[in-house]
C-alpha cells in the first residue's frame, strides 16, 4: 500500500473512531461535560488547520508567481486565465442556477422545524454581516498591505498581488529570472513540508468529527433529514454535470484524476476547510501530469472563483430560509439574488462555514429575516462537508480541463508516481 493509500485508510479510521467517540460522550455524558470535550478535541483540528494555514501564504505567492513567470508573455497568461475564467463564470453560474432549480422544486424550508433553531449562533453570524457593503467588499478583494494579507491568510487579496508581481516579473525577462529561480525552489520546500503536515490529518479529521457529533448528536440527521436529503440530491447531480464534462474533456484520463484527488477530497469533506487541502491538491495535479506553471496559475484562482459547492449552497439555503418564513421571491428577484452571490462569495475558500456569512448578508439585502439562518444552522456542519468536497472536486477539474485544452497534459505513462 503507497503512501497516499495508506493516508486514505487512516483519515477513514479516524472519521469512524470520531463519530463513534461523539456519539458516546453525546449519549453518556452532562451538557457541561459535552461543551467542555468538543471545545478540548477541536484544538486536534486547530493545530491542523494551523499548519495547513502557516504554508498556504507561501505556497500561494511562491507558485502563483512562478507559474505565471514560466508561462511567459502576456498574452499567454491572458490566453490560459482567459479560459480558466471561461470554466470559473460557467461553473458558478450552473452551480447557482441548479440550487435556485431544486430549491423551488423541493421547497426544503417548508419543511425546517423552528423549534430547532439555533438562535445564539446566527446572532454570532448576523453580527458579522452589519458592515457588509460594496465598500467592505472591494477592501476585501484588493490588499493595502500584501504584508497584512499574508498574516490574514486572505486568499483573494494574495491572489491579486501575486498576479501583479508574477506579469512584471514576467516583463523584466532575463533580469528576473534569479527571483523566479528562488521562488521555485521555496515553493519545493513548502510542498516537502506538506508531506509532513499531512500526517497529522487523521488527528484533525478525527477531533472535527467527534466534536460536532458529541455536540448535535445522530439526532440531527432526524430533524433536517429532509433538508439534508434535498441538498445531497443537488449536490450529487452538480456532481453527475461536473464529471460529465470533465469526462468530455479529459476521456479516459478522468478515473485516474479522481484516484489522484481522492485523499484530498476526504480530508476536505472531513474538515471543511478546502484550505486544508490547497497543498496536497497541488502535489496531486501535478502527480496526474498537469504542467506544473498550469497549477500554479489555475488552482489560487480557482480557490477565489470557483467554489461551485458553496454557490449550489448559497441560493439552496438563502431561498430556503425565505419559504420557511413564507416569503415569496419572483423569479426576477431570485436572479438578482444569483448575481449578488455570485459577486460576494469571491475569496471565502478555505474558511469553514464562510458561506453562511454571506447567506445572511444577501438575506438581509432581500428583506429576508437574516437571523432566519439559525434555522439551518444545526445542520449546516454536515452541509459544509459536501460543498467543501465539491469545491475542491471542482477546481480539480478546472485545473486539469484547462491544462488539456493548453496541450499541456502529459499522457498516463509520462506522470509522476
Amino acid at each position: 500500500m503507497n503512501k497516499s493509500n495508506r493516508l486514505t485508510v487512516y483519515i477513514i479510521i479516524s472519521m469512524i473512531a470520531g463519530i463513534g467517540l461523539g456519539y458516546l460522550v453525546h449519549t453518556q455524558s452532562s451538557p457541561d461535560f459535552i461543551k467542555s470535550f468538543s471545545t478540548n478535541i477541536k484544538l486536534l483540528t486547530t493545530i491542523f488547520l494551523r499548519l495547513v494555514q502557516m504554508i498556504i501564504a507561501p505556497l500561494v505567492f511562491s507558485t502563483l508567481v512562478v507559474g505565471i513567470a514560466k508561462l511567459g508573455d502576456l498574452k499567454t497568461v491572458g490566453r490560459v486565465g482567459g479560459k480558466a475564467m471561461l470554466w470559473f463564470v460557467t461553473a458558478s453560474l450552473v452551480s447557482l442556477l441548479l440550487g435556485m432549480l431544486l430549491v423551488n422544486l423541493f421547497k426544503p424550508g417548508a419543511g425546517i422545524d423552528l423549534s430547532n433553531a439555533d438562535i445564539s449562533g446566527a446572532k454570532d453570524l448576523v453580527g458579522k454581516t452589519q458592515e457588509f457593503n460594496i465598500q467592505k467588499f472591494v477592501e476585501h478583494v484588493f490588499p493595502k498591505s500584501v504584508i497584512e494579507s499574508m498574516a490574514n491568510n486572505e486568499i483573494l487579496q494574495l491572489v491579486i498581488f501575486s498576479i501583479f508581481f508574477g506579469i512584471a516579473t514576467a516583463a523584466l525577462g532575463e533580469k528576473a529570472k534569479v527571483v523566479v529561480k528562488a521562488l521555485d525552489a521555496v515553493a519545493h520546500i513548502i510542498l516537502k513540508m506538506v508531506g509532513y503536515v499531512m500526517n497529522f490529518a487523521p488527528v484533525g479529521v478525527f477531533g472535527a468529527i467527534s466534536a460536532v457529533i458529541a455536540t448535535k448528536g445522530l439526532e440531527v440527521f432526524l430533524f433536517y433529514g429532509k433538508y439534508l436529503l434535498y441538498f445531497i440530491t443537488g449536490i450529487a447531480v452538480l456532481w453527475a454535470v461536473l464529471i460529465l464534462v470533465g469526462f468530455i474533456v479529459l476521456g479516459k484520463r478522468l478515473p485516474e484524476l479522481l484516484k489522484r484527488i481522492f485523499p484530498p477530497l476526504i480530508i476536505a469533506f472531513s474538515t471543511t476547510s478546502s484550505e486544508a487541502v490547497f497543498p496536497k491538491l497541488t502535489d496531486e495535479l501535478e502527480k496526474f501530469g498537469c504542467k506544473d506553471k498550469i497549477v500554479a496559475f489555475i488552482l489560487p484562482l480557482g480557490y477565489s472563483f470557483n467554489l461551485d459547492g458553496s454557490m449550489m449552497y448559497m441560493t439552496f439555503a438563502s431561498i430556503a430560509i425565505a419559504q420557511a418564513y413564507g416569503i415569496q421571491l419572483d423569479l426576477g428577484t431570485q436572479l438578482t439574488m444569483l448575481i449578488v452571490l455570485m459577486l460576494t462569495s469571491k475569496g471565502i475558500a478555505g474558511v469553514p462555514r464562510a458561506s453562511l456569512v454571506v447567506v445572511t448578508a444577501t438575506c438581509a439585502m432581500f428583506h429576508i429575516p437574516p437571523e432566519g439562518i439559525a434555522l439551518i444552522l444545526p445542520i449546516d456542519h454536515f452541509c459544509d462537508m459536501f460543498r467543501t468536497a465539491t469545491n475542491v472536486l471542482g477546481n480539480a477539474l478546472a485545473t486539469s480541463v484547462v491544462s488539456k485544452w493548453e496541450n499541456s497534459l502529459e499522457p498516463a505513462s509520462q506522470t509522476n508516481s
